[in-house]
């Protein structure tokens, strides 16, 4: 009887070990992955990004990509995270970063809205991307939010991506430029201001700030701009709210229109009249052609499609259809 007793307990040992071990095996196939914290390197400089992950991540398969970037003055935690985590949700791995001198970034001239050297950051981020061992190296894709579409159609161009995508495109070049900042005398004077802010840090390592956004600060970039000065939107605890004054000139001399011919495949524009400069999609789209797939969210305007959740979802789903059909 004993060794009967004896016989029936190994057997529930064996049972119970085996039965640990299966869950043990699936446990590190579907693994509970959602976020992780990373930092890469581009011209020497040290990033801070996160990447979001698809819900039933599974442990050894390889995914699509995209990697989100925002409007001008903003970090990451505002609507770059909005939008990648949304687009995790439909199966892409996603990325986020603070651009050099922003956020939690490192970089000594901080706050600089200079589009070349974000894009730059762009190609370096993408470039780190492609080496995690659960993306698709050649299924990787941007989006770009209001004024990162001009830095995403440029690394674009140098083929740092298989496909772009565009919400509320900011797209300019100098003519357009200047009749948006008030004229050739107006953007006389912001050169000028941005050459000596240029100068001075050069010199001194002084920076020239003013207030990004404000709604009793007449002297900031953005007076009264919603989305930017209300807290239960992108007025976050870890937006930098400034604005270098040499940015000027990298901004106002920029010109992301003549990227239109250089794409190297499609792009999609979502967008609609109301954003801030239809002009521009519509420059863009006039030498671009046929390269480009445009979503026309009537009525919605440029803040709206940063946080509101209507034109979010339409523009993420939008954004899905198109990643899946260009990358996969």
């Amino acid at each position: 009887m004993k060794n009967i007793i004896l016989s029936l307990i190994t057997i529930a040992l064996l049972v119970s070990c085996s039965g640990n071990k299966k869950k043990t095996e699936t446990n590190n196939i579907k693994t509970a992955k959602t976020m992780a914290q990373v930092t890469f390197q581009s011209n020497g400089v040290k990033l801070a990004g996160d990447i979001y992950y698809p819900e039933n991540y599974e442990q050894g398969k390889k995914y699509p990509a995209i990697i989100v970037t925002g409007a001008w003055t903003t970090v990451k935690g505002q609507m770059p995270t909005l939008y990648a985590k949304e687009l995790a949700k439909k199966g892409f791995i996603t990325m986020v970063f603070d651009f050099r001198g922003w956020g939690a970034s490192d970089g000594n001239n901080r706050y600089l809205e200079d589009p070349l050297r974000k894009t730059a950051d762009i190609v370096a981020a993408a470039a780190y991307l492609k080496t995690q061992p659960d993306v698709a190296a050649n299924e990787v894709g941007g989006l770009g939010v209001c004024a990162s579409s001009g830095y995403m159609v440029k690394a674009y161009s140098e083929k740092a991506f298989k496909a772009v995508a565009l919400v509320a495109p900011w797209l300019h070049n100098q003519e357009i430029a200047t009749q948006v900042y008030g004229g050739e005398e107006s953007v006389k004077n912001l050169l000028a201001l941005s050459d000596k802010a240029a100068k001075d840090f050069e010199a001194n390592g002084e920076l020239q700030i003013i207030t990004a956004a404000s709604t009793t600060d007449k002297n900031s970039l953005m007076y009264q701009a919603p989305y930017y000065t209300e807290e239960n939107r992108g007025l976050i605890s870890t937006y930098d709210n400034k604005f270098n004054v040499a940015s000027w000139r990298p901004w106002l001399t920029f010109d992301a229109i003549q990227y239109a011919d250089k794409i190297p495949g499609q792009v999609l524009f979502v967008e609609s009249e109301a954003m801030a400069l239809p002009q521009g999609s519509k420059a863009f789209k006039a030498i671009a052609g046929d390269k480009v797939e445009s979503v026309n969210l009537p009525e919605v305007s440029q803040f709206d499609f940063y946080d509101k959740p209507e034109p979010v979802e339409k523009s993420v789903n939008s954004v899905a259809a198109f990643m899946t059909k260009e990358l996969l």
